[in-house]
């Protein structure tokens, strides 16, 4: 099947009703003389451009530390980094559209994972577009001559192409949804937030993602300290000198003295903090789904170990922090500590900025427990039943056996209906605060009325 792009023409491949366009550029490779600079339109090519395969991932390491006993990595090299893959009904036009931006705090994570694949989407009549973007000091370096963010301009790029492109693949571009879990979820958040999101997209999904980016301060470390290690200064000149292989290798030094990337607000981009933004107003025309899992924090505590080495003065510093004293009785420490942690940082914002919108949001919680390490209902635990791959090596991985395919058609119908028609199928939020909550066996919709 060949379509014609603003760019030129690409072949992708048709089975059992879903077309497949995989590694279709949506803008120049970053490097080069596009190296830490804003992304740039491709070149038109000649002839037909194969997108069969998927295409170059950002660069980055494999999930390490115990993580990557539950998280999977595809590391595909190359410099066309800034591609999307599609998942289309092969017939029909005017289907809705799901542009998906993946997580991995920053620094890991992509198009490619199996998890992502796209084919239960447009077998359910929507388009399916996965993006890749900018990651680590590539896409979120805080350099002196250099735009910020450059990983969070990719994806408006992304999202530009779709608007442009998308109809000679069957979509709408007037019936865009962008989604993303975890630091994509903190992405659409401040994509949410954006003066121009209208313009981008209709609606927004909003799954384990940070609504604040936290503080530049940090951001800003991580390039310093960067910048220190390498020998050079923090500019665009002298990071552009460095190979991109030794700025990654430098980068995971870096990063295991705790340090993270983030956006930095005060640019055009992110004009200011998206947490205050949207609590002010920002996006509140725009329908929002979102939620988290009820175990966030396992997924760091349990694979690393680190849930027994949490004790009481642990937990004692963190209700301090957070002015969070609710029992919980018969919980250990490490699960006490993680649930303060979760509530601070997803449940009580997004309830917050929920009691703002009102109508135009719906609230989910993942609570169906994995028994793979006993990782419970922890972050990432539900990608695949979103996107209803649970057949996937990767849902294996963190899911195990006796997976209940059940939950992954009542979930994946949920965000299906929310794309299609504006509603997953439970009340928007009110006064009663209604959750739905994907478990099974069980489930169904809780009111948190009360709850903060």
């Amino acid at each position: 099947m060949i379509v014609k792009t603003a760019k030129g023409r690409v072949r992708g491949t048709v089975e059992r009703g879903v077309a497949r366009f995989l590694g279709v550029p949506y803008a120049a490779a970053p490097y080069g003389a596009d190296r830490f600079a804003p992304p740039r339109p491709h070149d038109p090519w000649a002839g037909v451009r194969e997108a069969t395969s998927m295409g170059p991932t950002p660069p980055q390491v494999p999930y390490a530390g115990g993580l990557e006993k539950v998280l999977p990595s595809v590391i595909i090299h190359g410099e066309e980094v800034l591609n999307l893959n599609i998942w289309a009904p092969a017939e029909g036009t005017g289907h809705p559209v799901m542009v998906w931006v993946p997580g991995g705090a920053l620094t890991r994570g992509g198009n490619a994972l199996a998890t992502y694949e796209g084919s239960a989407f447009a077998r359910d009549g929507v388009v399916l577009v996965s993006i890749n973007y900018r990651l680590g000091a590539e896409g979120f370096s805080v350099l002196d001559d250099a735009p910020a963010n450059l990983g969070l301009a990719d994806q408006f790029a992304a999202l530009r192409w779709v608007r442009d492109n998308i109809a000679a693949f069957g979509g709408d571009p007037g019936r865009v949804t962008v989604a993303g879990q975890s630091a994509g979820g903190g992405a659409v958040a401040a994509l949410l937030a954006h003066p121009s999101a209208g313009e981008l997209f209709a609606q927004a999904v909003v799954q384990s993602g940070p609504l604040a980016p936290g503080r530049a301060g940090k951001a800003r470390r991580i390039t310093r300290l960067m910048a220190k290690a390498l020998g050079v200064r923090a500019t665009r000149e002298e990071f552009a000198r460095v190979p991109p292989e030794e700025l990654l290798a430098c980068q995971t030094r870096v990063l295991a003295k705790g340090v993270g990337f983030g956006v930095v607000p005060g640019d055009e981009l992110v004009p200011s903090d998206p947490g205050t933004a949207l609590l002010a107003g920002a996006g509140a025309d725009i329908p929002l789904m979102m939620g988290h899992t009820a175990e966030e924090f396992r997924l760091w505590t349990v694979p690393t170990g680190k849930i027994d080495k949490i004790g009481r003065l642990h937990v004692l510093a963190a209700r301090v922090r957070f002015r969070d004293f609710a029992a919980r009785p018969g919980a250990s420490s490490g699960d006490v500590f993680g649930a303060l942690v979760t509530d601070a940082l997803l449940r009580r914002p997004m309830n917050a900025l929920a009691d703002v919108r009102r109508g135009r949001t719906w609230m989910y919680e993942f609570a169906w427990r994995s028994p793979v390490m006993d990782l419970g209902a922890a972050h990432a635990t539900e990608l695949a039943y979103v996107f209803d791959t649970l057949d996937s090596s990767d849902a294996e991985m963190i899911g195990g056996p006796g997976r209940p395919l059940e939950l992954a058609d009542r979930m994946h119908a949920a965000w299906v209906r929310f794309v299609k028609d504006g509603d997953p199928g439970w009340p928007a939020w009110d006064e009663g605060r209604p959750v739905m909550v994907f478990d099974s066996p069980g489930g169904g919709v809780v009111r948190t009325s009360g709850s903060p």
